[in-house]
């Protein structure tokens, strides 16, 4: 195989509500985080369990969405990519980040456990609503957010 690949498929729970944001030229960018749990025994037979936090950013109309329907404690998939940024505390020491740039997210979880669109929607078990847009622009070191050429109009929100 040629050349290289930056791909992150996660199952989480958000830990915090999307905070959404507007960059100067107007541009959504929502932040939140999700936890994804490991489980196994040890040799001993004790259950074991660890935790990793996820830091997720999101732009565009997707965004929007999911400030709009993603809560704490939600079930959701995400599908994105590693992306690193530099910036200098407060004391002056450059520091590395990491976080997932979502180019997809799946809701999951029963409507009535608040996964999916409020107010109604299918009245079976699971929900499968996506968001997704974005495509495959490069983060910016200036801030700036990626162009939104894949995002789709209001009317065509998949939920």
């Amino acid at each position: 195989m040629s050349g290289s690949l930056n791909k992150v498929l996660l199952i989480g729970n958000l830990g915090r509500d999307p905070e959404l944001k507007a960059t100067p030229s107007g541009q959504s960018v929502a932040r939140f985080s999700i936890a994804t749990t490991e489980n196994w025994k040890n040799q001993a037979g004790e259950k074991q369990s660890k935790t990793e936090w996820h830091n997720i950013v999101v732009w565009g109309k997707q965004a929007e969405i999911a400030e709009k329907y993603l809560r704490k404690g939600k079930q959701v998939m995400i599908e994105g990519r590693i992306q690193y940024r530099e910036y200098t505390d407060q004391a002056g020491v450059k520091k590395t980040f990491c976080e997932i740039r979502c180019d997809n997210f799946v809701m999951l979880g029963r409507m009535d456990e608040g996964g999916g669109r409020e107010g109604g929607g299918r009245d079976s078990g699971g929900y499968g609503g996506r968001a997704s847009g974005g495509g495959a622009q490069d983060f910016e070191d200036s801030g700036a957010p990626p162009a939104t050429g894949g995002s789709f109009p209001d009317d065509d929100i998949p939920f």
